[in-house]
């Protein structure tokens, strides 16, 4: 599965699936909320924005389904 910015995707959560929008690929260690993530070419990260909330989050892609 690819991913690119601006694709509707879904993640599970304790309440749920949720949906959002692929808004950065991070494939190196970066920071988001003042959290550490160890991201890499093998393992990239998205951050993504929420539909309901708006507010961003970072997630493995591989936790990611397209919408």
């Amino acid at each position: 599965m690819a991913i690119s910015k601006g694709d509707k995707v879904t993640w599970n959560t304790p309440q749920g699936t949720t949906e959002g929008t692929a808004v950065e690929k991070k494939t190196s260690e970066f920071q988001h909320d003042n959290q550490k993530f160890k991201a890499s070419d093998d393992e990239p990260y998205w951050i993504v924005e929420s539909s309901k909330s708006g507010s961003k989050a970072a997630h493995k892609e591989s936790t990611l389904d397209e919408a």
